[in-house]
């Protein structure tokens, strides 16, 4: 099964994960790197994911880092180390050989290009991580297979860091990088995290061949996604169920359901156009009381109605087979609650996004207004508690995103979930 974030991020994968990781016996992650967040409250504890598999606090699962993601050496182990301080055995965390690698001059490189931007920057995370995808398809990129060959290692980074330091300080003007201060430093991350680098794509093609379960955790989502988001404003990656098997190095049969993860509202953060962004006192509850700041940036969500337009196109896109709505909860407290079904562009109507971010930005919502249902879902365990107002709204979403519904979300604990049907992966 393969897990989909259906909006421009932050839906609430890392919850849908964490439980249905119990069943499974590998979760996978396969793009993105660490401008990823999935938070996960486990215990009663708060747990912020930005490398590691949402699975990981789960005895038994084994967790994967695919090779379709990049890898900062430095996170990653800053964020092993947390786990290790609650007893979570990272034995069984796998890292891909083939995985890309972070460097100290893709995060420079991702702030000064980003600033050099001016007015028009994209509101990146400073991650290194769009300047690491740009090495990777330029075929200089270095590898986790590439850290654990001292001399290998030094060579490769030698020929690429005399291109990043003549970028460095001929066009942007700041001093050069040293090559002995990041070689001895990225070897030293490889020694630590050897036991973990392993040909991952083989053991997940095994294990799918032996019947075991995979869990595939997508990071940023699908308006996001390099070819079918708000381009430029998208991350650099693809975020879409095609991914999830290039990703992970399984073949794409192997995937037989693929899970969206839809908010009952919208958010986004960074910069691109958002047609039902809300700038009243609608969209001051919805961030307040949805407490939407960045897993990773800390940055102010910006939010908005339920989206159903750039919904249905990611639920084709994605071959969608169910629906998860998270955060129903948020809604709670809303006398009325739009839903987005159209959008008006100069003398059109259109049900589909169109392909240009000034186009869409030029868009108008057309709103359907549905009455609130002004009562707590908190404590709802099934189907039958929720309000029949809640419940209307839920079945409105489902009929516009042409998906049947199997999970509402109505908080953040592991208790707050609502199965409309099983989902045994």
């Amino acid at each position: 099964m393969a897990i989909i974030g259906a909006q421009w991020g932050d839906e609430g994968k890392g919850k849908v994960i964490d439980e249905l990781a119990s069943h499974v016996d590998f979760v996978a992650r396969y793009q993105g790197g660490g401008n990823a967040g999935h938070r996960v409250v486990h215990g009663g504890e708060e747990f912020a994911f930005h490398l590691v598999p949402s699975g990981i606090l789960h005895p038994g699962v084994q967790c994967v880092i695919g090779n379709g993601v990049v890898v900062d050496p430095k996170g990653l182990l800053a964020e092993m180390e947390s786990l290790r301080a609650i007893d979570v055995d990272l034995s069984r965390l796998s890292i891909s050989d083939r995985a890309h690698v972070v460097m100290p001059y893709h995060f420079l490189l991702d702030r000064l290009e980003d600033e050099s931007r001016g007015m028009e920057k994209i509101g990146t995370a400073q991650r290194g991580i769009g300047p690491a995808y740009v090495d990777k398809y330029s075929r200089v990129g270095i590898r986790m297979a590439d850290l654990l060959d001292v001399d290998q290692f030094r060579a490769k980074l030698a020929s690429v860091l005399e291109q990043k330091n003549r970028m460095i300080t001929q066009i942007y003007g700041q001093p050069p990088l040293s090559l002995e201060e990041i070689h001895t430093e990225y070897v030293g991350y490889a020694q630590r995290l050897r036991p973990h680098i392993n040909d991952t794509q083989e053991m997940l093609q095994q294990a799918a061949a032996q019947g075991k379960s995979i869990l595939l955790e997508g990071a940023q989502g699908s308006l996001l996604d390099v070819d079918f988001g708000t381009y430029p404003f998208v991350t650099s990656s693809s975020t879409v169920a095609g991914s999830a098997a290039t990703g992970s190095g399984l073949p794409p049969r192997s995937i037989d359901h693929v899970l969206g993860v839809y908010k009952a509202y919208i958010t986004r953060v960074g910069n691109g156009p958002m047609p039902t962004e809300l700038f009243d006192e609608d969209g001051e509850q919805l961030t307040r009381v949805g407490h939407e700041f960045g897993t990773t940036t800390g940055r102010r969500r910006r939010c908005g109605w339920f989206d159903a337009v750039v919904g249905r196109f990611v639920s084709r896109l994605n071959g969608l087979d169910s629906l998860a709505i998270m955060k129903l909860d948020v809604l709670d407290s809303f006398e009325t609650i739009k839903i987005c079904t159209a959008y008006r562009l100069s003398d059109r109507t259109l049900t589909a996004p169109p392909a240009t971010p000034d186009e869409l930005a030029a868009c108008e919502p057309i709103y359907e207004e549905w009455p609130g249902w002004m009562t707590s879902t908190a404590n709802a365990t099934t189907w039958q508690d929720l309000p029949d107002l809640a419940r209307r709204y839920l079945r409105r979403l489902e009929e516009l995103l042409e998906i049947p519904l199997v999970l509402v979300s109505v908080g953040a604990g592991r208790g707050q979930t609502i199965y409309l049907r099983d989902l045994a992966v």
